[in-house]
């Protein structure tokens, strides 16, 4: 940290003047950044901020306007402290107006009753400066180090928030855009105070740029996203004590490099698999990212043994229904022998697939049917084949349950693409909102409505940023409040926007709940009247729902 006014104020090279804060005592923690000795009156044109200035007074103005106005050029441009030497201009007092005009900007003005020699505390204090200048070089190379390694390593955001934390001295909070904790670590603090209340806490503290300080908060928060995708925040529970003005918060550069290594390690793929299965992947990636042309897809397919041209694609994706969620290294071990598992049911029904894992939680798989196959028997007889190999491998245990979804077949490689994100959507929806008593063997998009469709897009920052549009204002309001505007809003959608049968469904009398609806469209600048806005309105509670699981 650079020293400030009340630090130069106790070097031997000052106290050797026997100094009066004589204006602006309640500002001594500005920052000094440098010394500068001038008798000029109009030394402001040369400053930049930050320095305390030294003179005699000898060439100040005379006039009270003249002195002013030095003073408020000094003000303007950011200096830390006026100096002034008695003996050469002035003996025992400043002048009035001087004192006054510094009072009143907050401008710390120091008397130095006996002389000294200015150039022994300009190397007094230019020393701290270095000083200080090196602390920070150090920090920062200190800083850069750990997370590099972190990067390389590929570590989880838990470590990365819990490296911050530890860096820091303070809690440590990862949320997305919904406000949501994604991982934290409490520093030592008590975790339950840190949490609680976090997204109504949270929404409150909107400081501008991609980092900030909310003084009022005490909150130093900085955006997580990479490729211009931002998808959450990492937040800096800390209250450091006012900050003067133009002052970098001593933390934003820890936690600006704790917000990139988080972004990067989201782009990073660290599963380990078998080769075949790293290239099925590597296809099947090509296909949703069109980082492959369909001539290089249907190629290199070829090559591997699973012929797409002149086929009917089915694109199939597979999740698993379990409990809580695993570490990181055995979720990964997991999804690997979900991929052998499905490449030997593959191999076991004699079709030809291709066969990899798509994400962190799941498996895709790209079928190609030959002509006389029959799409409906080679996909129950999949489901079968890989059912029995799950509970075979459970060992005595529960048998895992895999949910299977389907996307509708294409007749040609251009189009793989649209059967797999088909039947990603239906598998994330499946896995939170399949619907109850289903005989069939596998889920297709019939299958499942708008809330599953709504699940799965929970983490889309599209979705999020929808929410916050549509139903900010009003959750910001509740959570100011202590009011129940949202759950009003609901209540009449849910009852069809028949305003008698809502307010009998909130227990209110008509005109107390007709009286809520009237400050629902007023805080959200909307008509309930209207259709469209009643239906998306509604769209938005139910995509809060999803986010909020």
């Amino acid at each position: 940290m650079l020293p400030t006014v009340a630090r130069v104020l106790e070097l031997d090279a000052m106290r050797r003047g026997l100094p009066q804060v004589v204006a602006g005592a309640d500002h001594l923690e500005r920052p000094i950044r440098w010394v500068h000795v001038s008798e000029l009156p109009d030394v402001a044109g040369m400053l930049q901020g930050g320095e305390l200035v030294l003179t005699t007074g000898i060439a100040l103005p005379e006039d009270r306007e003249g002195l002013a106005r030095y003073v408020r050029e000094l003000d303007e441009v950011g200096v830390a402290g006026l100096v002034v030497e008695f003996g050469r201009r002035y003996f025992d007092n400043l002048p009035r107006a001087l004192v006054h005009a510094a009072e009143q900007r907050g401008l710390p003005l120091i008397a130095l009753r006996r002389e000294v020699r200015f150039v022994a505390v300009t190397e007094a204090v230019h020393a701290l400066v270095v000083n200080a200048q090196l602390e920070q070089l150090r920090t920062s190379e200190a800083v850069h180090q750990v997370f590099n390694e972190l990067a390389v390593e590929g570590a989880e955001p838990g470590e990365v928030v819990r490296q911050v934390a530890m860096m820091a001295g303070a809690p440590v909070v990862l949320e997305n855009l919904a406000h949501q904790v994604l991982a934290h670590d409490p520093a030592g603090h008590h975790e339950a105070e840190l949490l609680e209340s976090w997204e109504r806490r949270s929404r409150g503290v909107r400081p501008p740029g991609r980092t900030g300080y909310d003084p009022r908060s005490g909150w130093l928060v900085t955006t997580v996203g990479a490729r211009g995708q931002d998808w959450g925040r990492l937040v800096l529970v800390n209250d450091p004590g006012p900050l003067p003005a133009e002052t970098a918060h001593p933390y934003a550069m820890l936690l600006e490099r704790g917000a990139a290594t988080l972004a990067l390690n989201r782009l990073v793929v660290r599963d380990r698999e078998s080769l075949e299965r790293q290239t099925h992947r590597t296809l099947l990636s090509g296909i949703l990212t069109h980082s492959l042309t369909v001539s290089e897809v249907a190629l290199r397919a070829q090559a591997l043994g699973v012929p797409l041209e002149s086929r009917r694609l089915v694109g199939v994706v597979l999740r698993e229904r379990r409990g809580p969620s695993p570490a990181a290294l055995e979720a990964q071990a997991r999804l690997r022998d979900f991929a052998e598992l499905a490449a030997t049911a593959i191999r076991t029904c004699r079709l030809s697939a291709l066969v990899g894992a798509l994400d962190d939680e799941g498996v895709g798989l790209l079928i190609a049917l030959g002509s006389q196959q029959d799409e409906h028997s080679a996909l129950e007889t999949f489901a079968a084949a890989l059912r029995k190999l799950a509970a075979d491998s459970s060992r005595g245990g529960p048998a895992p349950e895999p949910v299977i979804a389907v996307g509708s077949s294409v007749g040609s490689v251009r189009d793989a693409r649209r059967t797999l994100l088909e039947a990603t959507q239906v598998a994330d929806a499946a896995l939170h909102d399949a619907p109850g008593g289903r005989a069939a063997a596998y889920y297709r998009l019939p299958d499942v409505r708008l809330r599953g469709l709504l699940h799965l897009l929970r983490d889309d920052a599209r979705l999020q940023t929808y929410v916050e549009r549509e139903l900010g204002p009003l959750l910001a309001y509740d959570a100011e409040h202590g009011s129940q505007l949202v759950q009003m809003l609901r209540i009449y959608l849910e009852q069809g926007r028949n305003k008698s049968a809502a307010a009998d469904a909130a227990h209110l009398s008509r005109p107390s709940f007709y009286d809520r609806l009237h400050k629902v469209e007023r805080i959200l600048a909307v008509d309930l009247d209207q259709v469209e806005s009643c239906l998306s309105l509604h769209v938005a509670l139910l995509a809060l729902d999803a986010v909020r699981r």
